[in-house]
């Protein structure tokens, strides 16, 4: 049982999901798996794993991830455990908690940034559940 839930668990972490441009989203997003977003989001995001935010993205809510890269735009709180980069495009409104930060040329920051910071063990929702059993939908499509 026990080498069978990790199994699901690494299947769960291997996962990609994505928000394509001109979606909109409304409501939280929790994730093991990588998470690429084009389109707009009015909630948090967490995952285990990757966020990655293309040029389209707009995001108004927190970010919590293993790793993140963004391109587009965020107002909230970016929370991520290893490495963050901000691209050119990227505009960031809001805190930044990370223990590697790498800005590039022509991105936009305001906020305040603590770095080094020790790996925060990042919870999902369903990991205080038992395999098998569903969540309810967090989000909506708008």
């Amino acid at each position: 049982m026990f080498k069978e839930n990790q199994k699901v668990q690494q299947e769960f972490n291997n996962s990609t999901n994505q928000i394509g441009k001109g979606t909109s989203l409304q409501g939280d997003l929790e994730a093991y798996g990588n998470i690429r977003i084009e389109g707009n989001i009015k909630g948090n995001i967490k995952t285990k794993s990757k966020v990655a935010l293309g040029k389209s993205s707009i995001i108004d809510g927190n970010i919590l991830a293993q790793n993140a890269e963004i391109e587009g735009e965020v107002k909230g709180r970016v929370e991520v455990s290893e490495v963050l980069i901000l691209k050119p495009t990227a505009v960031v409104h809001g805190d930044i908690i990370t223990n590697k930060l790498i800005v590039e040329s022509g991105a936009t920051f305001n906020g305040a940034c603590q770095m080094g910071m020790a790996a925060k063990e990042i919870k999902i929702s369903s990991d205080t559940k038992p395999m098998g059993i569903v969540n309810e939908p967090k989000a909506k499509t708008v």
